[in-house]
């Protein structure tokens, strides 16, 4: 899914930004691993490393990361830079 289709797909997409070199990025994977088996891809999740995909995460703003951005139906509902605790990610997930 391009981060196009991500940010207005219908219902809630989280979105990642992150680099392969970054160690609070390393850090999230398994994070990120646990939230899509939780949600047993209900929501999806769409990952977008920032040297592959510049253009998208200056679009998105993310010029720190990680970056989380979940969005509902086309609109930013929640943001969150730097690492995040994976009950914190689901539950805002769950709220949004």
């Amino acid at each position: 899914m391009t981060y196009e289709q991500a940010k207005n797909h219908t219902g809630v997409t989280l979105v990642e930004f992150y680099a392969s070199w970054c160690p609070h990025c390393q850090r999230m994977e398994p994070v990120v691993e646990e939230i899509k088996e939780l949600t047993g891809g209900k929501i999806p999740v769409c990952q977008y490393d920032i040297d592959e995909h510049p253009r998208e995460a200056e679009n998105a703003g993310a010029d720190t990361i990680p970056t989380f951005i979940i969005y509902r139906d086309g609109r930013e509902v929640w943001r969150h830079v730097g690492e995040v605790a994976s009950d914190e990610l689901l539950a805002a997930l769950q709220m949004s």
